[in-house]
């Protein structure tokens, strides 16, 4: 009788709390209509695709003139902005412009870059660097990740200050020309910033996007901002053997070994972590999910270990949201079929849960392998951003741009699970938001960094117009 009375107090508290946990009231918001040249939005855009500002690990494959001539087209592109907002340049093709508010405190900085990556021309159907554009869809690399965003500030303040509208505090835009190659551009923004004492109430980077079905249960377009990202570890692993020919092979060679470990580590992937940006996404998305979700992110304390079963086994972006993974992408063994290989490596790449450390998942790993043999090494190591707020003006601004923009939107914060420039920025800042203003497919996403990157017209518009709403409230 014990029993069953606590399994009847359990269920009746798991039902009451799902049935409570529904979407919290909103208060009805009015937004202003936005104004913009959409012609100049598109042609602006096109311009800056045009430009082949492709960026390398190698410095000798870059073509600096190409950089340059994007950098050349400014003044005729954003004419009032170049007249209005001041221009520094530092070092890592990085651009800054200063618009000066009615008061000088209080700064907030919307960054993009304008460096893209590589393209495989052949596997493309349209030229990645025309800017050709059919059935409203512009094609071209860049047009997503992100000189939409870098456009979508410039053509942004370009209006507003053409229609008289001045901050009533200072803005900056902070642009930089190797973000995909992780260069130092943003970091020496971040140091004049730190050599200014300036205090900054707003920095908003790309990252998240307006997107549908990416949530368990939850229909409809939710704007997903990081508050967050995840860290990004590179690992290599190594066994050294006496080599030899393959006729006489040991019980294990060293491209086995590597073999054996890289099963182990897949088999037994990091504990789910529940942070603070997944809590506040599952608490304002979870309302929204079909019943049976709802009654696991309302009971996450009873049902934490079925979500952690459900993204376990399924992989992908919930999964990637909640544990540090591990994918396993280079191996390198003998240049001949029948000749074992005194040395052999593989390369796995890690990203790192806010509550997981570069150090912390070193010792997971090397743990789980169990074997002496193999060798780690850190190829590239960078922690987990600092947590941002969501409890402050910043946040609200850039909410309030997403509601405006795309109307009956959800707004959440998530954890981002990629990497950009605004990581360097939570050395002065606890309000750095990560959204790329756009609302894409699944399939455009896909293209992002792929083959036959395009963007729908009616898209750069939005982007323009989002930016133009979070301007108006600075």
């Amino acid at each position: 009788m014990v029993v069953l009375y606590i399994l009847l107090v359990f269920a009746a508290v798991i039902a009451a709390r799902t049935l409570m946990f529904t979407p919290k009231a909103e208060e009805k918001r009015d937004f202003e209509p936005i104004e913009q040249d959409r012609e100049a939005s598109v042609q602006n855009l096109a311009a800056l695709i045009r430009c082949k500002t492709v960026s390398y690990e190698d410095h000798s494959l870059e073509d600096d003139a190409e950089f340059e001539k994007l950098i050349g087209l400014l003044p005729t592109l954003y004419p009032n902005v170049w007249k209005t907002c001041p221009l520094q340049r530092f070092d890592g093709r990085a651009l800054l412009f200063h618009w000066k508010g009615k008061s000088a405190g209080d700064p907030a900085v919307l960054m993009a870059h304008y460096d893209v990556v590589p393209v495989e021309e052949e596997n493309w159907e349209k030229p990645a660097f025309e800017a050709v554009v059919e059935d409203g869809v512009m094609w071209g690399r860049g047009t997503l990740d992100t000189k939409v965003t870098f456009n979508g500030i410039l053509s942004g303040a370009e209006n507003l200050i053409k229609q008289g509208f001045r901050p009533e505090h200072d803005v900056y835009f902070a642009f930089s020309g190797g973000e995909e190659i992780n260069g130092p551009g943003a970091q020496n923004i971040v140091q004049y910033f730190k050599e200014q004492g300036l205090t900054l109430r707003l920095v908003l980077d790309e990252g998240g996007a307006v997107v549908e079905d990416v949530f368990p249960g939850v229909k409809g377009q939710c704007a997903l901002i990081g508050i967050a990202e995840k860290g990004l570890m590179n690992l290599e692993f190594s066994v050294s053997g006496a080599g030899g020919h393959a006729s006489a092979p040991a019980p294990h060679t060293p491209v086995g070994k590597l073999s054996m470990a890289c099963a182990k580590v897949e088999g037994h992937p990091f504990k789910a972590h529940f942070t603070k940006p997944v809590l506040e996404m599952f608490d304002t998305l979870g309302r929204r999910s079909s019943f049976l979700y709802r009654m696991i992110f309302a009971n996450l304390w009873a049902f934490g270990w079925v979500l952690d079963l459900i993204t376990k086994k399924s992989g992908g972006e919930l999964n990637a949201l909640v544990r540090t993974t591990v994918a396993f992408t280079q191996m390198k063994g003998s240049k001949a079929p029948n000749v074992i290989p005194p040395t052999a490596s593989m390369v796995a790449n890690l990203r790192l849960n806010p509550a997981d450390s570069a150090d912390s998942a070193a010792a997971y790993i090397q743990k789980t392998v169990g074997d002496a043999d193999i060798k780690l090494t850190k190829l590239t190591a960078m922690e987990p951003s600092p947590i941002s707020r969501t409890d402050c003006e910043g946040w609200q601004i850039v909410s309030n741009a997403c509601a405006g923009t795309w109307r009956g939107c959800v707004v959440a914060p998530y954890l981002m699970v990629q990497c950009s420039d605004s990581r360097h920025y939570g050395q002065i800042s606890d309000r750095v938001y990560r959204f790329s203003a756009m609302d894409m497919t699944a399939e455009e996403r896909h293209s992002i960094h792929g083959n036959n990157e395009r963007i729908r017209l009616e898209v750069i518009c939005r982007a323009v117009e989002f930016f133009m709403r979070v301007m108006k409230q600075l």
